[in-house]
């Protein structure tokens, strides 16, 4: 991978260290005044402090030494020092001609966490950003040359499915899986998804109205957990349909996984991490419960022990939380744990996160991440509900987002209903990762449709665009093998923007958000139509500047595409 920053930054520490300065966090920013300079180097203020003089003193010292280097066309300092850069025509021309966005390959394996489907309930509006962001983020992973492995982590074996096992004995109790003294083969029974999706909803509702049910449902947790014949095979046929219509989803969102381990998986792991946290002395008892203290000397809020066991022997959250870690530095030993989940999770995290520190199942250089995300809400700032007030069904919203870009598409456009889809789920990502991870948004299914604006529409319309002008340069025979010059700044602009891809990339990367991917994608593809909009690339007579526009123009198409992929959206032929 061409990195332009790594070199710029190498430039000016090179000039620090021969006049006796050090940064050894050197930052590079693109210049608000394009009128100035291309880039700026703000480091000189912080360290005028360290070396006691002022910042225009050490800038005007270092000065000649980057004036010197053809790197640049031109280098200045301004009050209060800052340095401003314009890069050389042939700088840019030469590293946009090095035709490389690889990265070297890294042996270091990052595990993620995301998805968190829970099994015999529908998915609904709120898995829609763990799925997106952790899907970015492992390929984003992969893309740097990490290696990875990812699980969606089902939730499928806790008081849930005993209540929709319970309700299904109530409705069928001629069901054989029902029957202890049977000894056959068990048969197929009518199980769906839609009769999943509406048992569990009315035997929840049931479980908080009658208390003899909710117990009854208690006990029915407990024999599917002893794994109990007949009632543990039953939830072997509720996980085949389940898992299916999860699958369904996640295919639809471009989400892949690696794993559909779960919370069963877990659970089969608890005694022996039971039988390991015995022979240690960490393990407290706190009013007949069993727990794990967690503070640490630095915190300036309590943090609460971990329970690791209920009074009356039950697993928790955290117990099965804390076993998945076992069992996945047992067999997968990987460097990093990334989790992505809502951020209200933070604290469940942080206790697991010290508990398996204090337990030495993670050793002390073992990365543990939790990347909490905000909330989507709905237009007017509220949760996405039904109209009978329920939680959103995912599906349902996908299928609104699709209906409102078949809208805009004319009725005989060629495979409108595909395209729609692909469009859609344009939209509903590139919205979805826009903001910060960490800020909760309003999603605007009309304002996100839009072909105007930061959207994914926008976008991908303009990617298309590109892949149009190099299809018909192809048409034409014409050979675009590296660019020969920059003809205006429309030409110049593009190729700045270009070449910041590896900050933002990078960027991305330590800040686990990919609001730095979508924003920069904006400003590449905005930056893009201004130059198209400028140069008449196909009819342009002369070769050699026909030939630098449409080698250009392959670039941008190029680095586009790598982040489209990145954010797991598809490039539709036409548009």
């Amino acid at each position: 991978m061409k990195k332009f920053y790594t070199i710029m930054a190498e430039k000016i520490n090179n000039a620090l260290k021969k006049y006796g300065y050090e940064d050894n966090d050197i930052a590079i920013f693109e210049s608000n005044r394009k009128d100035l300079a291309d880039y700026q180097y703000n480091g000189l203020m912080k360290m005028a402090k360290t070396y006691h003089k002022s910042p225009m003193e050490i800038g005007n010292i270092i000065l000649p030494e980057l004036q010197s280097d053809n790197f640049f066309k031109e280098v200045s300092i301004a009050n209060p020092g800052f340095i401003n850069m314009r890069i050389s025509d042939k700088s840019l021309i030469d590293f946009t001609n090095i035709d490389d966005y690889n990265y070297p390959k890294n042996n270091k394996l990052i595990f993620l966490d995301y998805g968190g489907a829970n099994v015999a309930k529908s998915l609904h509006v709120g898995h829609l950003r763990s799925a997106n962001i952790g899907e970015s983020l492992k390929r984003l992973c992969e893309y740097l040359g990490y290696k990875t492995i990812s699980d969606t982590h089902l939730g499928d074996f806790g008081r849930p499915l005993g209540l929709v096992i319970l309700e299904l004995s109530k409705r069928y109790p001629d069901w054989v899986y029902f029957d202890s003294n049977y000894n056959g083969e068990y048969p197929n029974v009518p199980i769906t998804s839609s009769l999943l999706e509406e048992i569990y909803p009315y035997a929840s509702s049931r479980a908080k109205e009658n208390e003899n049910y909710l117990k009854e449902a208690q006990i029915m947790t407990k024999r599917l957990q002893n794994k109990e014949k007949g009632i543990y095979d039953l939830w072997l046929k509720i996980m085949e349909v389940s898992k299916k219509d999860i699958k369904e989803i996640y295919d639809r969102l471009n989400t892949n996984f690696d794993l559909y381990k779960g919370e069963s998986d877990a659970e089969f792991i608890v005694p022996e991490l039971l039988t390991y946290l015995d022979q240690l002395d960490i393990v407290e008892e706190s009013e007949g419960a069993k727990v794990i203290s967690v503070q640490e000397e630095s915190d300036k809020l309590e943090i609460p022990p971990m329970l690791l066991l209920k009074s009356d022997g039950g697993y928790l959250y955290s117990t099965t939380e804390l076993a998945t870690i076992y069992e996945r530095m047992k067999e997968y030993k990987p460097d990093e744990i990334w989790y992505i989940a809502d951020k209200r999770q933070e604290l469940h995290f942080t206790q697991v996160f010290r508990a398996s520190k204090k337990a030495n199942i993670v050793k002390e250089d073992t990365k543990l991440v939790f990347a909490g995300f905000g909330t989507m809400n709905g237009k007017d700032g509220k949760p996405f509900k039904t109209r009978d007030g329920g939680v959103m069904r995912l599906t349902d919203l996908l299928d609104q987002v699709k209906e409102e870009c078949l809208k805009r598409l004319s009725e005989d456009m060629p495979n409108r209903e595909s395209l729609a889809e692909i469009i859609s789920m344009s939209a509903v990502k590139y919205a979805d990762m826009l903001p910060n991870r960490e800020t909760d948004y309003n999603f605007d299914i009309e304002k996100f449709c839009d072909l105007e604006g930061k959207t994914g529409p926008y976008i991908l319309y303009t990617t298309v665009r590109m892949k149009s002008i190099l299809n018909k340069a192809q048409e034409n025979n014409y050979q675009y093998n590296k660019i020969n010059k920059i003809a205006n700044s429309y030409d110049r602009d593009l190729l700045i923007t270009l070449n910041n891809l590896d900050l933002v990339i990078n960027n991305a990367f330590n800040s686990i958000s990919l609001n730095e991917i979508t924003d920069y994608l904006y400003r590449l593809t905005t930056s893009f139509n201004r130059f198209y909009t400028e140069n008449i690339i196909l009819k342009e007579e002369d070769e050699s500047l026909r030939e630098s526009w449409l080698y250009l123009t392959k670039t941008v198409y190029q680095v586009t595409s790598i982040l489209l992929n990145i954010l797991a959206i598809k490039i539709p032929d036409k548009m």
